[in-house]
């Protein structure tokens, strides 16, 4: 499963950004399918979940295999969730500028360009990533399989 996952996000990350979120302006003239419209709703709740710390919604969202892989290393959903909770991070908002996803089967990948705004330590960071979230469609629903930030090298667009 890891090994098709990582084939599916190498495919995936030399392609141009396809499609953007509908408050966004798009460069292309075709519409999101009915999956990848459900899956950038459910990643633009993610962010607020986050945000609010709305752990009960993130638990349901996130995949009991899940991976997070940040600046810092990379654990499980359970780390997350209480690392969340805690405040150890708190995401206070993500700008999102760019949004891609690719509906495969049961896995959707979707790449983000944003500026996360959040509290480490007690210090507020705002910081450029290309987000990538992976998700498995399971009896029906769609569940968050990895999360993986990649720190952009470019100037921040986020304003207070």
């Amino acid at each position: 499963m890891k090994k098709v996952l990582l084939g599916l996000l190498l495919c995936l990350a030399g392609r141009q950004l396809s499609h953007a979120q509908a408050s966004l302006p798009t460069s292309t003239t075709t519409s999101p399918t009915k999956s990848e419209q459900e899956i950038l709703q459910l990643s633009k709740d993610k962010w607020r979940w986050m945000a609010d710390k709305q752990v009960d919604s993130l638990g349901t969202l996130f995949d009991e295999k899940s991976v997070f892989v940040h600046m810092g290393g990379s654990w499980g959903k359970d780390q997350e969730i209480n690392t969340i909770k805690s405040g150890g991070i708190w995401y206070k908002k993500a700008d999102v500028y760019g949004a891609s996803v690719n509906v495969v089967g049961n896995t959707a990948i979707l790449l983000n360009d944003i500026d996360l705004i959040a509290v480490v330590g007690g210090n507020e960071v705002i910081n450029p990533f290309m987000v990538t979230e992976v998700y498995i469609r399971e009896n029906g629903k769609w569940k968050m399989g990895s999360l993986t930030f990649s720190r952009l090298m470019r100037p921040v667009k986020a304003t207070k």
